[in-house]
């Protein structure tokens, strides 16, 4: 028994974990399934890799238990996750809302970091490894084979760090889930989190008929409210606006759309009645929007008309399409397109400061593949640091 640790799974929590464990002089070896570390960092921010926000905290997250990363994110800060990348030649380039990306460098730099360090301080990663069976005795057994052969290692310690089961051509799957359930944890309800949403019926057309257009909005339902960009495709709603409010949204509910969440049309129209009544609605909204979006609005809004001549009805529907513009999404894209998983692994399961099972002792999760689900733009990747660290103190 030559390790302190199993970590199966090699994305951004397992790596770091391995990592920290390293720096505490434990050695540890990664079992993972794709052929190669960090499969989903890799294609993070189109391979740039928005490795954390400036602005994380524990509210960006959605967990059946909001505080539980408390603890963690006081270990594990995002001033520690900076830190970290700069001392390994990764400076942060701030974009929107906060989001680092690697400057000059990308996702492909980010893994390299942690596979260098980890061939340094003989933390073994075996790639292209199926887990076949996990055994609990006195120390924990895992069988699994890589390159055609049957191997088993045994530690006492045992992480898993599989992820969710968002992409599944990236690798994901459940075993995290199934390995839980199998021990008796608790699951919270999964479902894609951070996904496009789809649209069908009578509005399908509508929608098709704008694909490629690109709006900044303000998108919310009764449960969060987001201000960004939201993009028309030909199946219905993506962008990020869309993708954030797609981890609160449930099937069957309504969200509503801001088009223009800086300005008040109504004070627009007053001002612009008093300058020229005599323009069009269209000639009006083209300021705002495309033509061809100004266009599609025609099915709610009488374009042609001056804007001296909008009666109060006329000017009523204006506001309730421009500021009140209500969808129904028939349903989501799925896990293959879906950046996280909401829900998983339930928190009351685990110590929040250890992140070990109450009920599998020596056995820890982290990542995804518990309850924590964060916001677009870097949050996951902070839980997943944050966690990988926490566990490494405790294995």
């Amino acid at each position: 028994m030559d390790y302190d640790a199993i970590i199966i799974g090699a994305g951004a929590c397992g790596l770091m974990c391995a990592v920290q464990a390293g720096f505490l002089g434990k050695r540890v070896v990664l079992l993972e399934k794709n052929d190669k570390p960090g499969a989903k960092i890799l294609i993070s921010g189109g391979g740039r890799c928005n490795y954390t926000n400036l602005g994380a905290t524990d509210e960006q997250f959605i967990s059946s238990n909001p505080h539980f990363i408390k603890s963690a994110f006081k270990q594990w800060t995002v001033a520690d996750s900076i830190n970290f990348f700069e001392t390994y030649g990764i400076y942060g380039a701030e974009k929107t809302l906060g989001q680092l990306f690697p400057d000059g460098k990308n996702a492909k730099d980010v893994v390299n970091v942690f596979t260098s360090l980890c061939e340094e301080m003989d933390q073994q990663i075996i790639c292209g490894a199926e887990v076949l069976s996990v055994e609990k005795g006195a120390i924990y057994e895992v069988i699994y084979r890589a390159n055609g052969k049957q191997k088993t290692l045994q530690a006492p310690k045992l992480v898993i760090a599989t992820g969710g089961l968002p992409i599944p051509k990236m690798g994901a799957t459940d075993f995290a889930l199934k390995f839980a359930k199998q021990h008796g944890l608790n699951i919270v309800a999964t479902a894609p989190a951070l996904v496009p949403l789809t649209i069908t019926g009578k509005d399908e057309a509508w929608f098709a008929q704008l694909s490629g257009n690109s709006v900044f909005c303000r998108v919310t339902n009764d449960k969060a409210s987001f201000e960004e960009n939201i993009l028309f495709t030909h199946w219905g709603l993506s962008g990020p606006a869309i993708l954030q409010i797609s981890s609160y949204w449930l099937r069957g509910e309504n969200i509503e759309i801001d088009l223009l969440p800086n300005a008040n049309i109504q004070e627009v129209l007053v001002t612009e009645r008093q300058r020229n009544g005599g323009v069009q609605l269209s000639t009006l909204l083209n300021r705002f929007y495309t033509k061809k979006f100004t266009e599609a609005l025609g099915k709610f809004l009488p374009l042609t008309k001056l804007i001296a001549d909008l009666s109060k009805a006329e000017m009523e529907s204006l506001t309730q399409t421009i500021h009140h513009f209500v969808v129904k999404p028939a349903g989501d894209k799925g896990y293959d397109k879906a950046e996280v998983m909401r829900g998983g692994i339930d928190t009351n399961e685990l110590s929040s400061k250890t992140l070990e099972s109450k009920k599998l002792p020596g056995c820890y999760f982290g990542g995804e593949c518990v309850d924590v689900t964060g916001w677009l733009g870097g949050y996951n990747f902070q839980w997943a640091w944050a966690s990988g660290f926490v566990i490494a103190q405790h294995i």
